[in-house]
């Protein structure tokens, strides 16, 4: 069992502006409800027992919203990068110290789902495991070609990284800290057949802009036959 996640919530969220000006994006409500909480409840659920959440952005608002996370039966700590986030990579490099030596699970703060996370491989194959998804309007080219179980930075067909993944320590220990994407170092396990992955064929959403939280808003709701105004901030 992973008892170990980290959930990244640094970003400016600056194509969620006006709202993202007073409120952090993870911090948006949906349905009633805080987009990073979903997360949190369904990490708990998987077995999850500590969360580290990494902040920049109007970093004060997460603790005063969450607290230590008793409320889900976890401990959230949280991993300050200062004013300029430190992008994924170094996001994930400066949270190490609380992560531990065990593989984790990262999710991005501003993503909806609904998989299992108690699914996901507890020791990867490789460096890491990501999740993939169809791809959406936004994104047609997708990211990565999977095939095998295993991940290929190749043309086509591609599907979408959904934000979800399993990761050794390993994969990021030896990089120096500071500001760095994820992203190529990915690209340069996938080259070695590091990285497996996975097609998760359920709810996703990648919340970008006012437009598709209304939306998933309104998908929610209507799956519990609820109508109620969209109490955004708070």
């Amino acid at each position: 069992m992973i008892e170990r996640a980290l959930i990244f919530a640094a970003g400016r969220g600056e194509r969620m502006r006006p709202l993202t000006d007073a409120t952090a994006k993870p911090l948006l409500k949906v349905a009633g409800k805080r987009l990073i909480e979903y997360h949190l409840e369904s990490l708990a659920r998987a077995g999850v027992r500590e969360v580290v959440i990494n902040t920049s952005h109007l970093a004060e608002q997460f603790p005063a919203a969450l607290g230590d996370g008793s409320r889900w039966n976890l401990r959230i700590r949280y991993s300050y990068e200062g004013p300029t986030p430190l992008e994924t990579g170094g996001g994930m490099r400066h949270a190490l110290p609380l992560l531990g030596a065990a593989p984790f699970i990262a999710v991005n703060g501003d993503i909806f789902t609904n998989l299992d996370f108690s699914t996901l491989p507890q020791n990867p194959s490789g460096l890491a495991h990501l999740v993939l998804v169809d791809n959406p309007p936004q994104h047609p080219r997708g990211d990565f070609v999977l095939r095998g179980g295993w991940l290929y930075d190749e043309e086509t067909p591609r599907l979408t990284f959904a934000g979800i993944g399993v990761y050794r320590p390993e994969l990021i220990a030896a990089h120096a800290p500071g500001r760095f994407p994820l992203a190529p170092l990915l690209r340069e396990a996938m080259r070695a057949a590091r990285i497996s992955g996975e097609h998760h064929r359920g709810v996703w959403a990648d919340i970008g802009t006012a437009q598709r939280l209304a939306t998933l808003e309104a998908d929610i709701l209507g799956e519990q036959g609820v109508v109620q105004q969209n109490p955004q901030v708070g």
